[in-house]
């Protein structure tokens, strides 16, 4: 007796009469309720966005500051005026 393949497919997990990927669709379109990314997905993306904003955080606090509105007065051009 053979092993079946493991899949992380929903279309597998789905009962129809046919194991056609038109009728998948078709039963997708009809019950959008019942169709919805799994929990090991939802996690693993949850997990992906706090890294990201981690290193966004820390790339931003190595950036070197600037002044974006520098004062008139320390500005060397317009002491001459």
């Amino acid at each position: 007796m053979t092993r079946r393949k493991k899949t992380r497919s929903l279309a597998d997990k789905v009962q129809l009469r046919t194991g056609r990927r038109k009728d998948y669709k078709q039963w997708r379109h009809n019950n959008p309720d019942e169709v919805a990314p799994s929990r090991r997905f939802t996690a693993k993306k949850q997990d992906q966005r706090k890294q990201q904003a981690a290193r966004k955080l820390e790339r931003m606090q190595k950036a070197q500051s600037i002044e974006i509105h520098p004062d008139k007065k320390s500005r060397p051009d317009d002491e001459g005026k």
